[in-house]
């Protein structure tokens, strides 16, 4: 079930990076917001519930629900036009526990892959917090791109793999998703070059299986 949350998580940060690009009208985004956000919410509730107790899958399902608030906050905040400096402080926080949760799954969890992918909806909310709680709105574009594109490494295609019974080789995995970051390093100077938007974004959104 966390898998399937998962799929959609990485559609919601497709579509909210493009937001952020200005391809995408902030109140259509806004549905699809709470759409995941409420999904987000119901899935590590019944995961939770159905865990027996168990603390492994407790802790799992638990950081789910740090990204289906992020989405319920963010398609408020984008029908209601509602200053974005909450969903930004908010982000601060979720980006500060998702360390907590790579560190779990490294360390307890033993899921490399998931434990570099925390790393990556760490570094993902704490540019919300720059943007939308700082308003350093020159970051609007690097953090539209670095959205879009990790919705599909963080979230369509780790998704795809697991449900499709592919996700093996969790080391050699987790080692590709390291060298991958290489690219936001790159994405950074692309993105300054180009033209930044003028108006402060109405939010950004995110992610979350362990999303």
């Amino acid at each position: 079930m966390g898998n399937v949350g998962l799929l959609f998580v990485g559609a919601v940060l497709f579509i909210n990076g493009l937001l952020l690009l200005g391809k995408v009208d902030a109140r259509a985004a806004a549905v699809f917001n709470l759409f995941v956000g409420a999904l987000q919410v119901l899935t590590p509730t019944y995961l939770i519930f159905t865990a027996g107790g168990d603390p492994d899958k407790i802790l799992a399902a638990s950081g789910i629900y740090l990204f289906g608030f992020t989405y319920l906050y963010v398609g408020i905040n984008l029908l209601g036009n509602i200053d974005s400096t909450g969903v930004g402080y908010y982000s601060l926080f979720v980006s500060i526990t998702a360390l907590g949760y790579s560190f779990a799954n490294f360390h307890l969890l033993k899921d490399y892959p998931f434990g570099v992918i925390w790393l990556y909806w760490a570094f993902l909310w704490f540019l919300f917090f720059l943007l939308l709680g700082l308003k350093m709105r020159s970051l609007t574009t690097y953090v539209g791109w670095v959205t879009a594109i990790q919705g599909w490494v963080t979230g369509v295609i780790p998704a795809a793999l697991l449900l499709s019974g592919y996700w093996k080789h969790t080391t050699e995995i987790a080692i590709a998703l390291g060298i991958f970051a290489v690219v936001f390093v790159v994405l950074w100077p692309l993105t300054r070059k180009s033209r930044q938007p003028t108006s402060e974004p109405a939010a950004a959104g995110s992610a979350g299986t362990s999303s």
